[in-house]
């Protein structure tokens, strides 16, 4: 083999090293919690031990290769998208990139459709709806797409936040607001899964789209900062679906 090759063989094997460290130093901590409690406070062995151990090694694996994927992929293409409709100077198509752009990733997010799915189950056994196949899965898509939708809007609003230079805290105080009286007025079943809703929407495919379209945007517009305005759009994409499923509760068990 080429000396070239080998040099090239070898920086690269030194940059895998390196990135699965820093994912096992990220995962070390639940590592430490799960091993003291397993052996200090319960006192048994870790169960099917060679499962864990090579489950473990693929989670490190997974970790190193997702974060990658997002500093290379998502993150660039987010900005890139965002700027070239900023420039475009088109108010309605930054608008529906940003609405589309909510809507679309969090349908995708796997954690929300696990929610929806085991909302829709319970809700079935507990009498809440009826307990037919179609029943259970048109509860647990309409419950999905609520929360898709309520992102697109938030996302809209955090867009439209940033075009104009207005103050987040007015915005994320006023939206809290509205959730405390809906929480009032909700039916008890879904204020539950309303509040697991706001979390939900904001995972691995959610985010890295959302934060890099708010960064790109405040990049390229004059007189914002990518640090004070581009961030502040996952606060609204975690607001917002609690107020909507909170609503969705009302139409549904009322």
């Amino acid at each position: 083999m080429p000396k070239k090759q080998i040099a090239t063989a070898t920086v690269f094997l030194v940059l895998v090293l390196k990135k699965l460290w820093i994912s096992f130093k990220d995962l070390l901590p639940i590592i430490i919690v799960i091993t003291f409690f397993q052996l200090i406070v319960l006192r048994q062995p870790l169960p099917n031990f060679v499962e864990v151990a090579f489950g473990s090694v693929l989670v490190v694996f997974g970790l190193m290769l997702f974060v990658q994927g997002l500093e290379m992929g998502l993150f660039p293409i987010g900005e890139a998208m965002a700027q070239a409709l900023a420039r475009k100077g088109s108010l309605l198509w930054l608008l529906s990139f940003a609405f589309l752009l909510g809507f679309s990733t969090t349908v995708a997010e796997p954690a929300l459709i696990a929610v929806s799915e085991e909302a829709a189950e319970i809700a079935a056994g507990g009498g809440l709806i009826a307990s037919s196949p179609d029943a259970v899965e048109s509860y647990a898509l309409g419950l999905r797409m609520s929360v898709a939708f309520s992102v697109g809007i938030a996302i809209l609003i955090g867009v439209l936040r940033i075009l104009r230079g207005w103050p987040i805290h007015y915005l994320i105080i006023g939206g809290y607001v509205v959730v405390m009286l809906m929480t009032v007025i909700a039916p008890q079943e879904i204020i539950g899964i309303a509040y697991d809703a706001g979390g939900v929407t904001t995972s691995t495919v959610t985010v890295p789209l959302v934060a890099a379209l708010g960064v790109g945007l405040a990049s390229i517009i004059k007189g914002r900062s990518p640090l004070l305005d581009g961030f502040g759009l996952i606060a609204f994409a975690s607001l917002l679906p609690m107020i909507f499923v909170m609503g969705y509760g009302v139409i549904v068990f009322r």
